[in-house]
């Protein structure tokens, strides 16, 4: 679908420490197989240079049909600098730790606390994901402490692989979901000098939900 067939623009960021698979995620999600955006070997992509994004049309469940702006950021210390310019203009955060790397999860808090640094408390929707749990027999976090460090950070969590294509798309569109909830709530505003959220087509009337859209989640 093009650009004039949607209503908003949300603009969503990927955060967390370096090769814990952002990108191979997100290109998961928006081509359907990890490195479809670009040549390489297999699901493991090049380090993400500063920050590039992607772009994918969505019908959400209970609203109009959006376009979701995906930036992948660089995890790297060197790069931060540049990846903070863009936190002020992000309305939804997928919070990315590797299931067997630790330290990516105990740098958790501190990708949060950027955000709400820079944004304060009540522009952005987080999702906290624990990536590669196609890898459990090497995985060092365990689901229980990821739901408690989600709890007490005020989010969901959710497991998944860009391998075995586990929630992928259940990450993206439950974040995407949560937006459109909290912009029809009022707890989130649009705002003429905000990219977080952007109005695109002014005339077109939301979508009814259909009676049957439930997401499963993936048995992995």
């Amino acid at each position: 679908m093009e650009a004039g067939d949607c209503r908003y623009q949300f603009r969503i960021a990927l955060l967390g420490d370096a090769a814990v698979g952002k990108t191979s995620l997100l290109q998961r999600y928006v081509e359907g197989a990890p490195g479809a955006l670009e040549p390489g070997p297999g699901p493991e992509s090049a380090p993400t240079v500063g920050v590039e994004f992607y772009s994918r049309s969505l019908q959400l469940r209970a609203g109009p049909r959006v376009k979701l702006q995906l930036w992948d950021t660089a995890g790297q210390e060197r790069f931060r600098s540049i990846t903070r310019s863009f936190y002020q203009n992000v309305v939804g955060v997928l919070l990315i730790f590797d299931v067997t790397n630790r330290k990516s999860f105990e740098h958790i808090p501190d990708w949060h606390q950027e955000i709400m640094a820079t944004q304060g408390p009540d522009k952005a929707i987080f999702l906290l994901v624990g990536h590669k749990n196609d890898l459990q027999s090497t995985r060092c976090v365990s689901a229980q402490e990821a739901e408690e460090l989600a709890a007490s950070l005020g989010m969901a969590f959710m497991e998944t692989s860009a391998k075995n294509n586990c929630n992928v798309d259940l990450a993206f569109n439950t974040l995407a979901d949560a937006i459109q909830q909290a912009l029809q709530q009022g707890d989130i505003k649009l705002e003429e000098d905000w990219g977080g959220i952007r109005l695109i087509n002014k005339t077109q009337i939301p979508r009814l939900p259909s009676r049957k859209q439930h997401a499963d989640l993936c048995q992995c």
